[in-house]
Formats: structure tokens, C-alpha cells, sequence
């Protein structure tokens, strides 16, 4: 098993790239390593003509997956859009990994990103010692990608500072970039593009310009249309994590996670499953991610400090933990959602006791 926490997609999905690659004879746009075809396959799972079968890493509609690989085809760059939990660092990760077969030229946006994370920075003791040369110069990711024609990767834009985003449109309308202190520009590869998430609950914090949104389109990755659909999503999910995280045993049994995955649909869409009840949503997102830690926890604490096998009160603190951020009014809301569906629920009543005592 590898040492590495977490293993970048280019290199824990490596057989299914080079088979994918091995058996792809359709057209490439320039520098990518896989046609768009054979990216599709990769991201959204199939079986090649010789029998080996590629997972799926998104499960969701096909047709958004085509509509952001052939805007990467073209010189526009990709914004995926949508609320936490979507998966849009993960689609954004495989796409720059089947693209480029790099998925690490990444920039995490946040409040104190800088213009420098975007374009590029200096090494002060060279820069003191030579002055201002090629040398001296510390690229971004950005950059980076630039010269060699591979995706770069800006996470969650909209948390990054305005004058931070604006550097980003000289790049995407003229595809150079300026070294003003060299009389220099650097300009990009074929194959260059750039992948932004942004979380659509993030509006009003760093509203992007209509300059830069216009050199964007957009992908908005919905939340999963079924439950069935969300069941498979973070099945999935826990049973990789387990392998990683090397968790002896079974991952949770179907029915625990078909659970977990109610609660949260139902509390996040403020009515159950059967549209009779309404109900009081929580602060939270409540988001597939969420839920996919709530059952990896719960696996982690059976095993470690029960009999290996995932229950109702290995659930109830990650299920705790997820519903309740404010302790005031999450707690409320927590406390009538059992009273009112769990408590009557055929089935349920391990669950709700398991609950009830948390609070």
C-alpha cells in the first residue's frame, strides 16, 4: 500500500489512464494525453472493447461532463459552479489529470491568496544578488502551466481577493503573460487552460467581474437527483477511503449509508422523502461530502471500538457533528426532525435513540 496519505489522481488511477490511452484511436486536441472521448470515459466510468473497466469518478449527467471537456477543447477556460459537496474540486482534479496527466498545478483561493499565487513571485536572494533575471523568477502554477501546455487549477475563486482575480484576465483574453521587470511576456502552450470551482454560497464575498466571467463558461454541478444516485456516490466513496485509510473489515453495510443519506436529503431539501412532512433545514450544507465523512467515521469508529460492523450509534455522533453548527438553533432543528419523522420511522427507532441521547 502507498505511504501517501492521499495520492494525486494521475498516479492512484495510472492502469486506467494508460489502458484508456493504450486503446484510444480517436482525434487529440494538441497536448492532451487522451482524446476527449477517452476523458468522458475516465471521468464518468465504462468498459473498453478488450473488457478492462474504468470506474466511475463522477456519478451525474453525462452531458455536463461533455459540455466542460469540450470547452477545455476550446481557448475558453471552465468554471464549475455549485454549492459545497458537489464534487467540483474532484471532477476538476480528474479532468486536468486525464488532460495533462498533471493535476497538481493547483492555486487554493482563499482570503489571503495572493497576486503572485496567480502570476508569479521572486526568490529575494537571487533577485538582491543578480537582479532581476529568468532565474530569479519563482513561476505559479499558473504560469507553469502556460509554458507546458497543461491545466492549471484555481480553487474556489470567489474566496480569492478582486485585484487577485483580475490578474487572470490578461491571461485568459490574450493567453500571455507579461514579465514587466524582464521586457519579457511568456505565452502559452497549446493545451493550456484553466479549471476555476466556486461555491455558488459564496455570492457577495468576492463577486467575480463581468470581465473575467465573460472568459469563463460555466458548469453548474448539481446536487445528486436521486437518492439511489447519492447512495452509489458515497458507497463508493467510503469503500475507496477505507482502502486507503486501510480500515480492516467491511465498509458499512448499504442500508446504514441509505440512512445517513435520507437524513441529509431530507433535511437539506426542508421536507421527507415522501413530501407529507415539512420540515426545519439546519445551517448546514449537508452536502455529499458530508455524508460520505459521517459513514467513513462511523466505519472508523466500529472497527477501532466496536465489532467491526457500522451501527446506528457508530452514525449518530458523525450524523450529530454534520446537523448541528449552531449549537441553538441546529440543535432545535435536530431535536423535531427526530420527534417528528425518525421517532415514527418503521425501523429507525436504533437510530433515533442513538440520537436522542447526544442531545
Amino acid at each position: 500500500m502507498p505511504t501517501v496519505l492521499r495520492q494525486a489522481a494521475e498516479v492512484e488511477f495510472h492502469e486506467e489512464l494508460e489502458e484508456l490511452a493504450k486503446w484510444d484511436d480517436r482525434e487529440r486536441p494538441p497536448s492532451w494525453r487522451l482524446s476527449p472521448w477517452a476523458v468522458a470515459t475516465y471521468i464518468l466510468g465504462g468498459k473498453l472493447s478488450n473488457g478492462f473497466e474504468v470506474l466511475p469518478k463522477y456519478i451525474g449527467s453525462r452531458r455536463l461532463i461533455e459540455i466542460a471537456i469540450s470547452t477545455l477543447a476550446t481557448d475558453r477556460a471552465l468554471l464549475l459552479l455549485g454549492v459545497p459537496g458537489t464534487a467540483k474540486s474532484w471532477v476538476s482534479e480528474h479532468l486536468a489529470a486525464a488532460i495533462s496527466g498533471d493535476s497538481t498545478l493547483m492555486v487554493q483561493g482563499t482570503a489571503a491568496t495572493g497576486e503572485e499565487s496567480i502570476r508569479y513571485g521572486w526568490n529575494y536572494a537571487r533577485l538582491l544578488s543578480e537582479g532581476p533575471t529568468r532565474s530569479a523568477l519563482v513561476p505559479s502554477p499558473v504560469l507553469r502551466a502556460m509554458e507546458e501546455g497543461r491545466i492549471a487549477r484555481v480553487e474556489e475563486l470567489t474566496r480569492t481577493p478582486s485585484d487577485v482575480q483580475d490578474a487572470l484576465i490578461t491571461i485568459l483574453s490574450e493567453k500571455a503573460l507579461p514579465i514587466p521587470e524582464l521586457n519579457q511576456r511568456v505565452e502559452a502552450r497549446k493545451g493550456f487552460s484553466i479549471i476555476a470551482t466556486a461555491n455558488s454560497r459564496d455570492r457577495g464575498v468576492n463577486e467575480l467581474s463581468s470581465a473575467l466571467r465573460r472568459r469563463f463558461n460555466t458548469v453548474v454541478l448539481p446536487v445528486p437527483e436521486t437518492l439511489e444516485e447519492e447512495v452509489d456516490i458515497v458507497r463508493r466513496r467510503v469503500a475507496a477511503l477505507g482502502r486507503v485509510l486501510e480500515l480492516p473489515g467491511e465498509p458499512p453495510a448499504l442500508e446504514e449509508v441509505r440512512r445517513v443519506v435520507t437524513i441529509f436529503r431530507e433535511l437539506r431539501e426542508g421536507k421527507t422523502g415522501d413530501k407529507k412532512t415539512r420540515l426545519k433545514s439546519p445551517s448546514g450544507s449537508l452536502s455529499t461530502a458530508e455524508a460520505i465523512s459521517v459513514v467513513t467515521s462511523g466505519h472508523a469508529l466500529a472497527v477501532h471500538f466496536g465489532d467491526g460492523q457500522a451501527r446506528a450509534t457508530d452514525l449518530a455522533s458523525g450524523l450529530f457533528g454534520a446537523i448541528v453548527k449552531d449549537p441553538v438553533q441546529d440543535r432545535t432543528v435536530l431535536e423535531e426532525y427526530l420527534e417528528t419523522v425518525l421517532k415514527e420511522r418503521e425501523g429507525w427507532k436504533d437510530l433515533y435513540r442513538a440520537c436522542r441521547e447526544l442531545l
